[in-house]
C-alpha cells in the first residue's frame, strides 16, 4: 500500500465519522457520501473511491465505531452484498 492510499484510507474513515457526527444519532450515510466528501474533483471520479469507502467502513466496524446495515438491520460486513448504509455503533 502506498502512502497516498494510506492517506486516502484515513481520510475516508474520518469522513465517515464526521458525516455521522453531523447527523442524528440514528442517522445513516451511504459510502458514496464519504467518497464524495474525500474526492477533490468535480466530476464522477468519486466512484473510484467507493470500494475504498466500503473498506474504511469495515475497518470502523472492527474498531467498534460503526455498524453496516442493509434493510435497516446490522449485517456482518464480510457478508454484505449490494447497497449498504453506515451508522454509529449502538
Amino acid at each position: 500500500m502506498t502512502d497516498i492510499e494510506r492517506q486516502t484510507d484515513q481520510r475516508l474513515e474520518r469522513a465517515i465519522l464526521e458525516l455521522l457526527e453531523r447527523r442524528g444519532p440514528a442517522a445513516t450515510i451511504c459510502p458514496s457520501d464519504a467518497a464524495r466528501a474525500v474526492y477533490e474533483g468535480d466530476d464522477d471520479g468519486w466512484r473510484a473511491l467507493m470500494e475504498p469507502a466500503r473498506r474504511a467502513a469495515r475497518r470502523l466496524v472492527t474498531a467498534g465505531e460503526v455498524e453496516i446495515t442493509q434493510a435497516g438491520r446490522p449485517v456482518e460486513p464480510t457478508k454484505a452484498r449490494g447497497p449498504i448504509r453506515i451508522r454509529r455503533a449502538r
